[in-house]
């Protein structure tokens, strides 16, 4: 596999991260919905990958070893995700928390966008950062 190819798939990576990073700050800082601790829990995963690909892709390291790096963070921020989402759709018969009705809550019509709820779309985000990373890797020399 050629570097290009794997630049392409990081480039693409780094782009999901940053959109949803800026989309969360934007739903938290100008929309002023408080996010729950599951949320607060994604996001630590979620800004990391942001700046860990840009740099990695020619900001600062010109290094394609950082999909690895990439793709352990994005299964980790999937895996709460997974967790926010079952606990959204019921799955898990636990209150999400700390949603409650004097604080964030991840069950109102507030958090659909595009009429899918943010837990699957930070879902679909982290997998699909994890599975360009993996694919910026293969073939590439450990």
């Amino acid at each position: 596999m050629d570097s290009l190819r794997g630049e392409k798939a990081l480039f693409s990576a780094w782009l999901v991260a940053l959109v949803a990073s800026l989309s969360v700050l934007f739903i938290g800082e100008v929309l002023g919905q408080t996010p729950c601790s599951l949320c607060w829990f994604q996001r630590a995963f979620m800004f990391p990958l942001a700046i860990l690909l840009g740099l990695g892709l020619g900001l600062w390291w010109r290094d394609l070893a950082v999909g690895r790096y990439g793709a352990v963070l994005a299964l980790a921020g999937a895996a709460i995700a997974l967790w926010h989402l079952a606990l959204y759709i019921g799955l898990i018969p636990e209150r999400i928390q700390p949603c409650a009705a004097s604080g964030p809550s991840c069950t109102d019509f507030n958090q659909l966008l595009l009429g899918v709820p943010i837990p699957a779309l930070a879902l679909l985000s982290f997998l699909a950062i994890a599975a360009l990373c993996a694919l910026s890797r293969k073939g590439a020399p450990a």
